[in-house]
């Protein structure tokens, strides 16, 4: 059945024909909600009642949602509407690999570039489990911002796929088109040698498939070939393939055997990993013209150090580039060059607060240096500087807690902010200098080269300004009330020193962007729509900055201070937070740093209290925070959109364990609590700029509604079993965050609950009302106390050895808190007394994501303290820095 344009599908409305398969058809379509383009691919309506069809639709929805990837095409949505089942994509812009081979062969340095692209891919559906079992160049997606691997709707399930009939054999596809209803799992002249065997493949017969992938983009010819699918097949698993160099000659000697390696019929002989295949490419890319490459393994027995050989070689290569670019980098620019830097051993990258966390970079003016910040497990985040031609990354001693750095614009020095401070240090030693107060909630800095550093001390504020050898800070920006501007952040200067770019926030989501500032005017002009992260001039006239994770290039005119032609994507799953802040930096000479988001994935699983599982609610993902309802039907949790890194609020339904999506705006919705009845739900939500808390019905019959707003940012903590009182942290005027609470019969504005020298959060009132239990570091670290509800002035310290999120038990006589290591600790409170109460006791170790950030919860118990709900930690392998020297070359890529 096709439809015609304006037919809707929920929110969905068709607006033109994409193509069809065996499955059904893929439209464009327009998302009414959020104002986007999308691809909805419909499952035919005649085979949506085969099970076995419909089981394959389901199943590459479960497969590519749990999937988060630049070259992974994602899922946005699944749906049933009017008996049509639909999963929504993103609209990609481009052609298919088999589309652009119909042309021919590709240019050695494409060939790598998608392979390199597709096999970091595969190694992260690999390590999450997934075996694609159906990559070939018409799954592959060719587009402005790289290669996108698509339909996942044959993915290995657990089990053997049985082997393959005769009867069967004459339905293959000799050609590459979509595999079609009742074809073999697979198209033949990419099947592995174990697949036709019907041996239970696994991800290295992904690995077999993209070798006959770079074949056929290296030669435009298969491997393999034949008048049949049976001859296709007996040359699969007897024959050996011509070597790349016999059928295209400029073929390099070691792409032949990196190729020849992925198609060892023995799996055991063929690269162990996707992650191994990709670092054997990079090692093409640097020595493409070179007849010196490492001896590669013979179709014997298989080498296992060349993947370390190779990825030692990349790495060593690069460096050794460096200096030499350096001296003659302004002769002329040259050739693209990536390289990737790692976190310190045993260390991880830190984000500053916020709810999605994303690493903290900034490279130096003269290209040289990368500053990031970085943290021990249970250790302190700290300032590091990694030389771009050293092998190690320095700690700049001092530099406790710090977030947003910035550079000087000679490269010597570094400003950031630290525990309410807005300090400086020089990276060739010394101790930090502190310039002037700016609370936890500040928002970046930018220094000129007359001294001066403009900055932001708070989320709610214009900027300020500040000499950098210290001195009085005074106003920088100031609102345009016409366009309801209610906060300025994350400067950057241009070229000329005097004047800046930053980020306009506002109470209408349509003025929201980048606007332009001088040093000579507090007045600001907006100049980017559309995006709300921070930007960047870079030479040769360009400025860089976000469309949701895609980094964008648009040409700038300085002299007439104005953007000039289109944007170029150049790079994408680029970290951003729902603050502003986006994980991306450039020199002046040509040098960009950018990361991924850090991406904690967890599973929300439920333990006994000795830490026995019992089942979980939904499914693995990035959940920021949850609550269970008073009456233990329900779960509020929210849950990260990885393609817009903000969080939406889903309600589960525990008895049937359902999700319903329960807030649909653009933006960062999160840190629901319910009221005592379970009846209605309170959230955060940045929609007007600033972090406000809305109110909406669990049943959702009525509208949401705004409960409570403030010129700063609220977070949703409790809902006190009275139902008298919601508790939410504030970002403060002089120190970070302090707890208040708000009167539900409205007889007056927020009060202040709990006010340290330093910060409150995760404040939770004792059922019985009388006590207040939170966490604060004015200690030095995080700790939980509680004190008396009004405050008296006396409080007491309950965790011994570091602690945040504390909850009490319904009876509230137990308390619970997440200690420094992870363990979810109990504390007996005979009699209801909180300030009576024992000594800490372990129950278990929780494993959760990230623990003492305000913006996030990671466990939730039942009334009766006997079970609790963890968002389970799911280990990932940490995403490094990206450095792309004379990234320009990107822009005709």
């Amino acid at each position: 059945m096709n439809f015609e344009p304006g037919a809707r599908f929920g929110p969905y409305e068709i607006v033109a024909a994409i193509g069809a398969g065996g499955m059904g058809q893929v439209y464009r379509a327009r998302d009414t909600r959020l104002d986007r383009s999308v691809a909805v691919k419909l499952l035919s309506p005649d085979i949506a009642g085969d099970l076995d069809s419909r089981g394959r639709f389901e199943r590459e929805a479960r497969v590519v949602a749990g999937l988060d990837h630049p070259h992974i095409c994602g899922i946005f949505d699944v749906g049933e509407s009017g008996g049509t089942h639909f999963i929504v994509m993103p609209l990609l812009e481009g052609q298919t690999l088999a589309a652009r081979l119909e042309k021919g062969y590709l240019p050695l340095d494409q060939v790598v570039r998608i392979a390199s692209e597709i096999a970091d891919a595969l190694d992260a559906a690999h390590r999450s489990g997934v075996v694609h079992r159906d990559l070939k160049p018409a799954n592959i997606m060719l587009t402005r911002s790289g290669a996108k691997l698509l339909d996942f709707g044959l993915a290995k399930l657990k089990g053997p796929a049985g082997p393959i009939s005769m009867s069967a054999m004459a339905q293959l596809a000799t050609d590459a088109p979509d595999t079609a209803r009742g074809v073999i799992l697979g198209t033949v002249q990419y099947m592995s040698p174990e697949q036709l065997e019907g041996k239970d493949p696994d991800s290295r017969s992904d690995i077999w498939a993209l070798g006959a992938v770079i074949y056929e983009m290296t030669t435009g010819t298969r491997p393999f070939n034949g008048d049949s699918p049976a001859s296709v097949i007996g040359a699969i698993l007897k024959d050996e393939p011509s070597q790349l160099a016999e059928r295209q000659p400029p073929a390099p000697p070691m792409l032949d055997r990196i190729v020849s390696r992925c198609l060892m019929k023995d799996r055991n002989e063929r690269w162990q990993s996707a992650a191994d295949l990709r670092q054997a490419l990079a090692w093409v890319t640097l020595n493409s013209g070179s007849q010196k490459a490492p001896v590669a393994p013979s179709r014997g027995k298989a080498r296992h150090y060349l993947p370390h050989a190779a990825a030692l070689g990349a790495v060593i290569g690069a460096l050794a580039m460096l200096p030499g670019w350096w001296a003659h980098r302004r002769e002329g620019p040259p050739a693209l060059l990536q390289l990737t830097i790692p976190p310190p051993p045993g260390m991880t990258f830190s984000s500053p607060p916020a709810s999605v966390v994303t690493p903290q970079i900034a490279t130096s003016p003269d290209g040289r240096q990368v500053a990031f910040i970085a943290q021990a497990p249970r250790g302190r985040p700290g300032l590091w500087m990694r030389q771009l031609d050293a092998a190690d990354a320095q700690l700049l001693r001092g530099t406790e807690d710090p977030t947003y750095p910035f550079w000087s614009p000679d490269s010597r020095s570094i400003g950031f902010f630290a525990r309410g401070k807005l300090n400086v240090i020089d990276v060739a030693g010394g101790p930090a200098r502190t310039l002037s107060d700016s609370p936890l909630d500040s928002r970046g800095g930018a220094w000129a080269q007359d001294g001066t550093i403009v900055f932001s001390p708070m989320g709610f504020t214009g900027l300020f300004r500040i000499p950098a050898t210290g001195g009085t800070a005074v106003t920088a920006t100031e609102f345009e009330p016409s366009r309801e501007e209610n906060s300025h952040r994350f400067p950057s200067f241009l070229p000329d020193g005097r004047h800046f770019l930053f980020v306009t926030r506002s109470t209408q989501q349509r003025n929201w962007g980048v606007s332009l500032a001088s040093l000579d005017s507090p007045a600001g002009q907006p100049l980017i729509g559309n995006t709300e992260w921070a930007a960047q001039y870079v030479a040769p006239g360009y400025l860089l900055f976000l469309r949701g994770p895609t980094l964008m290039a648009q040409p700038f005119d300085l002299d007439r201070l104005a953007t000039t032609g289109e944007p170029v994507a150049i790079a994408n799953d680029v970290g951003m937070t729902s603050t502003g802040y986006a994980t991306f930096s450039a020199s002046q000479t040509g040098v960009l740093a950018y990361a991924r988001p850090i991406g904690i994935q967890g599973e929300l699983r439920w333990f006994d209290r000795s830490g026995t599982p019992a089942g979980s609610v939904g499914t693995a993902g990035e959940y920021l925070d949850f609550e269970i309802s008073p009456d233990e039907r329900s779960v509020a949790a929210t849950r990260l959109d990885p393609q817009i890194s903000t969080g939406d609020v889903w309600l589960f339904d525990l008895a049937r364990n359902v999700p319903t999506r329960f807030t649909v705006d653009s933006k960062n919705d999160a840190s629901a609590i319910w009221s005592p009845d379970s009846s209605t739900v309170v959230f955060r939500t940045n929609r007007r700029g600033m972090t406000d808390l809305f109110q909406k019905r669990a049943s959702g019959t009525e509208p949401e509604k705004a409960l409570v707003e403030a010129n700063a940012n609220l977070i949703s903590s409790d809902w006190s079993a009275d139902g008298k009182w919601i508790v939410f942290t504030r970002t403060a005027s002089t120190t970070g965050f302090d707890i208040y609470v708000w009167p539900t019969d409205g007889s007056s504005k927020p009060q202040l609950a709990v006010h340290t020298t330093q910060n409150a959060m995760h404040g939770r009132l004792s059922p019985n009302g009388r006590w207040m239990a939170y966490a604060s570091d004015e200690s030095g670290e995080l700790q939980v106390w509680v004190e008396p509800f009004p405050a008296t002035g006396e409080k007491r310290q309950v965790s011994p050895d570091g602690g945040s999120e504390p909850r009490w038990r319904r009876d509230g006589h137990e308390l619970f808190y997440l200690a420094a290591n992870e363990q979810l600790m109990s504390v007996a409170i005979p009699g209801g007394n909180a300030f009576n109460f024992g000594v800490p006791q372990r129950l278990f170790d929780a494993r959760v994501p990230l623990t003492g950030n305000p913006y996030r919860s990671n466990y939730a118990v039942t009334a009766d303290g006997k079970r609790f709900l963890v968002n389970t930690r799911i280990d990932a392998v940490p995403a490094p820095i990206n450095v792309v020297i004379n990234w320009p070359a990107l822009l005709k890529q």
